[in-house]
């Protein structure tokens, strides 16, 4: 169980990304280039008294991941990078942005997804799909619950009634003074024996999870470009992510990031 303390730290960490993405929706223009946006997200952190977890983040065998954040658009999923390309923004691009930081100690991370200026319904459809399969896996995470029921709400939302794909092969994980620790969080129920060996843990108080649907228009499957970052949808169609920060309780689930919720889909 976390104390009190602990908690106050975790929620303020949460804040922290929550803060830095409310000034993103404000900052986000057509025409800015990945550099800029995330330079501004660089001076956003100092403001707040916090500092980038990813950047310099080390994967064996890949060389640290060089930005304040991930930025990733349309077809990358997620682990965007701000020189993978100069090109700017454009409008009608859908822009996921990964907010990791460490504040205190602790840390904080989520995800959330930007359409810049206007865009198709097929765009608007998966910017639904998305807060709508984060918002039900969020209420399932039940304590007592197994984390299967995380996948099968996010799996009915996404795949069953919206008609897109949950991407495999990535999912959520603990996190509190680590960014990455157990559990695993699939977002997607197995379909064999020890493919997902947590899927019948349980959510247990004082759990911290990052949950993130990471959603594909037409594939299940995922390519990297040679290193750990990028990744893209297999077959080039557009992508979202969403992530948030859940401490589990005795009475439930609470969504440390749930300010996220408030912030627009269309901005710029």
């Amino acid at each position: 169980m976390l104390s009190s303390h602990e908690i106050a730290s975790a929620t303020a960490a949460a804040a922290c990304v929550c803060r830095t993405h409310e000034a993103l929706a404000e900052f986000l223009k057509e025409g800015q280039t990945l550099a800029e946006i995330d330079s501004f997200i660089e001076r956003t952190l100092n403001r707040l008294d916090c500092k980038s977890c990813f950047l310099g983040y080390k994967v064996r065998g890949h060389p640290p991941f060089p930005s304040h954040a991930c930025i990733s658009v349309n077809e990358c999923v997620v682990h965007g990078t701000h020189d993978m390309t100069r090109k700017g923004i454009a409008e009608g691009d859908l822009v996921s942005i990964d907010i990791g930081v460490r504040h205190q100690g602790w840390i904080g991370d989520a995800a959330w997804t930007y359409l810049i200026k206007s865009g198709d319904d097929l765009s608007h459809a998966l910017l639904r799909s998305g807060r709508e399969s984060l918002r039900r896996g969020v209420a399932a995470m039940q304590p007592g619950r197994p984390l299967i029921d995380w996948a099968r709400a996010v799996q009915t939302c996404v795949e069953k009634e919206s008609g897109f794909f949950l991407v495999r092969g990535l999912g959520g994980h603990g996190y509190g003074k680590t960014l990455h620790a157990p559990p695993f969080v699939s977002n997607v129920v197995p379909t064999y024996p020890g493919e997902w060996s947590e899927a019948w843990t349980t959510f247990k108080p004082g759990m911290l999870i990052a949950v993130e649907p990471m959603i594909a228009v037409s594939t299940t499957e995922i390519i990297s470009q040679g290193t750990a970052w990028p990744i893209l949808t297999g077959d080039g169609s557009l992508s979202v992510h969403y992530e948030a920060d859940v401490l589990i309780t005795a009475d439930g689930p609470v969504n440390l990031t749930a300010d996220l919720f408030a912030l627009p889909d269309v901005v710029g």
